[in-house]
């Protein structure tokens, strides 16, 4: 069993996966694992680890030749297994989106689940915490959609010619980016440049930051003034659109 926990690491098969693969809990899937041979298993879930493996026996095990080819072709049994299996996890309140639509809701609500399971570390919430944040700034920030759309191609899962956004934005970016990740990985620019760049970063956000707390001190001045103004001393679902409106004249006042 220790080649076959081998194999699955090389794979990057986790435990996760391959449970609901075979339609087990995962404590069952550890209690399988931790038999001397695959010939103490069920039947029925030796036979579809084979399947997955696409060999005859355990004894094929030492022969396994993983590369490339061989995970890709694993990974996709894997998928197709999992969809079988547990049948995409019914979700709720999904009525409203066409077919294509749950099953990408379905996929990524199922992969967060999963690396969550698994994962239990700081590294892996601090991880899906900034993925958070990104989705939250996506309709603000244009250029987040084209950095997914350049690792979507680096990663080989989209056509490096495929522009899904503005094809001159994105192109023009996507270069950018590139040169970037190059000097990146081959570690071409000085520590000292590095510092100096990074400084002007940190300075950056703070001066954004300090901008927005000046905006929202406007805001709330803007309120307590409309608030006065109208008589009222809260802003509630009833005069919520009133006070909205005072406020928008007040800061035209300023203009």
């Amino acid at each position: 069993m220790n080649k076959l926990n081998t194999v699955l690491t090389e794979l990057g098969v986790s435990k996760v996966r391959l449970a609901k693969y075979l339609g087990v809990s995962r404590q069952m899937l550890y209690n399988y694992l931790a038999l001397d041979s695959l010939e103490d298993w069920p039947k029925e879930k030796a036979v579809k680890l084979l399947s997955l493996l696409n060999i005859k026996d355990s004894n094929e095990l030492n022969n396994l030749e993983i590369d490339g080819d061989y995970i890709i072709r694993v990974e996709s049994r894997l998928n197709e297994g999992v969809k079988d299996s547990v049948n995409k996890e019914v979700l709720a309140n999904l009525k409203g989106f066409n077919k294509r639509e749950q099953e990408l809701l379905t996929d990524i609500i199922n992969i967060l689940k999963e690396k969550l399971l698994e994962d239990k570390t700081k590294n892996t919430y601090n991880t899906y915490l900034y993925l958070y944040h990104y989705l939250q700034s996506m309709e603000t920030t244009e250029e987040l959609k084209y950095i997914l759309a350049y690792m979507s191609k680096a990663l080989g899962f989209t056509d490096p010619m495929e522009f899904a956004f503005d094809r001159e934005k994105q192109f023009v970016f996507e270069s950018i980016m590139f040169s970037g990740m190059t000097l990146y990985h081959n570690g071409g620019a000085s520590k000292n440049k590095l510092a100096i760049n990074h400084k002007r970063f940190v300075q950056d956000i703070e001066h954004k930051n300090e901008e927005k707390l000046s905006r929202t001190q406007e805001l709330n001045t803007a309120k307590v003034q409309a608030l006065k103004e109208l008589g009222y001393t809260e802003i509630n679902e009833n005069n919520a659109k009133e006070v909205l409106e005072k406020i928008a004249e007040i800061q035209s006042r300023k203009v």
